[in-house]
């Protein structure tokens, strides 16, 4: 029995894909098809990334909390934290939401293929399931939402390494562990691990960490994780992995400061970077390009160089966020199926909020100082700093840094740039990120009265 026509084919059941298709059959009624490559819905971010990863991150921070208790004078917490308990109701979580995202299709009369998909042509998609025979969906408009995975190096031995997918596999917590990496998703991941109590330890190919981040979020941030017991390998390379046996350590070769050096550790993790998951598509088929760096092509409309095909998320590599998959992936059917009051539906991807869930938490949106210092020239470039502590570590003896930044450009001093590190900055940034979107200027920061006594308030009485 052949397949009908769809008006709209769903490459990728992420939250990029599943927020387009939704939003094409459920809000506009178009006939919508969505194909998963996995027996489960729901992408990196709900099976192996955002989600787990904030569990994770509330439960190191409830391990901070116990410690911090003995200050406030509820004494010593004898407490032993249970890895492989948490991994089991964490695991169950994600499976529930995973039969929520279902639901949701079969409510939105998504039809849901799973399987690998690769184009036979500019309309025609094969799909290949793990249990039955390949067949071939014809649509007339068809959304790349395939997203993206972990680089793992070319070196001898990289395999005895995991990525940030199998640190939720991890069974058992590690004692030791060596981090490959200083983005994000590292510097979370090692965080995490620290906090928890494994001894851990990260390598950097420079003397920095969060390379794209103000310097006022990443120096501080750096010396809190050194002072809370994190190890780093500045200007390193790692150049080999090795295991005598499946039971044994991981022994890292590597180069520092063009000096040879050695390390062994439970397990290693791979947090150098991310690829898009594009290599199955046959993407020639279709006529779709890529960028020099490998990513699908497109343009501010989410069109690729194929008419009638469109791409978002991590497979664009631009701003590779959840919620700006889902926004993107909204807007793309917004236009493509809403009608006239929606034919110049876009997302705009300057001035993107983000946070880093490390310890404490760090919040950016919009230009840094450099890269303000760029685009408008010093002498119209002005920062307003402050650096504090916050009124939680004033029964600690451990004083952990905040440190928030204004970038200001112009006469009329309009926020251009806002970057917070410390404890709720992962909170606080929402709502500023909704003052910077609206163009709001320093004075309009100064006329919003505290709410005393915050952090946040710092933002508004800054001089």
């Amino acid at each position: 029995m052949s397949k009908p026509i769809y008006d709209y084919l769903v490459i990728g059941g992420g939250s990029g894909g599943l927020a387009s298709a939704r939003r094409a059959s459920g809000i506009h009624g178009a006939k919508v098809a969505l194909v998963e490559a996995q027996h489960r819905l729901g992408g990196t971010c709900v099976n192996v990334g955002c989600v787990p990863k904030k569990v994770m991150w509330n439960t190191a921070s409830i391990a901070e909390a116990l410690r911090d208790a003995r200050s406030y004078g509820f004494g010593e917490q004898q407490v032993k934290f249970d890895w492989a308990f948490l991994k089991e109701k964490r695991d169950a979580y994600v499976k529930r939401l995973n039969g929520i995202y279902e639901r949701n299709l079969n409510n939105d009369k998504i039809e849901h293929f799973q399987g690998f998909a690769s184009f036979v042509g500019k309309d025609t998609v094969r799909i290949e399931p793990t249990d039955e025979a390949p067949y071939e969906v014809k649509a007339k408009k068809i959304l790349i939402a395939t997203g993206g995975h972990a680089i793992i190096p070319d070196i001898p031995g990289a395999h005895l390494g995991i990525d940030s997918d199998g640190f939720f596999d991890l069974e058992h917590q590690p004692k030791s562990v060596a981090v490959i990496g200083t983005g994000y998703i590292g510097v979370e991941l090692a965080g995490i691990f620290n906090t928890l109590g494994t001894k851990t330890t990260i390598f950097s190919r420079t003397k920095h960490i969060l390379r794209s981040f103000d310097e006022i979020i990443r120096e501080p941030l750096l010396k809190e994780m050194q002072n809370t017991g994190v190890n780093f390998v500045f200007d390193s390379k790692v150049t080999a992995l090795m295991r005598e046996n499946e039971s044994g350590p991981i022994r890292i070769e590597y180069l520092s400061d063009g000096q040879k050096g050695s390390m062994e550790v439970d397990t290693v993790l791979w947090a150098v970077g991310r690829g898009p998951n594009i290599q199955k598509l046959n993407l020639e088929a279709a006529g779709v390009a890529k960028t020099e760096k490998g990513f699908i092509k497109v343009d501010e409309y989410q069109n690729t160089t194929t008419e009638n095909v469109y791409a978002l998320g991590d497979a664009c590599g631009h701003a590779e966020l959840t919620p700006v998959a889902i926004a993107a992936g909204r807007r793309l059917s917004d236009r493509l199926f809403g009608g006239d009051q929606f034919k110049t539906s876009k997302l705009d991807y300057d001035n993107i909020p983000t946070v880093v869930f490390s310890h404490p938490t760090a919040g950016t949106i919009g230009l840094t100082e450099t890269k303000a210092r760029e685009k408008y020239g010093d002498e119209n470039v002005k920062v307003y700093t402050s650096k504090f502590v916050n009124m939680y570590f004033s029964m600690l003896d451990h004083k952990e840094p905040t440190a928030y930044k204004l970038v200001v450009t112009g006469p009329e001093e309009k926020v251009v740039g806002v970057h917070i590190l410390g404890r709720g900055s992962d909170e606080i940034l929402q709502g500023f990120g909704v003052a910077v979107r609206m163009g709001a200027t320093k004075a309009d920061f100064d006329n919003c009265v505290a709410i005393h006594p915050t952090a946040a308030e710092e933002l508004v009485t800054m001089r």
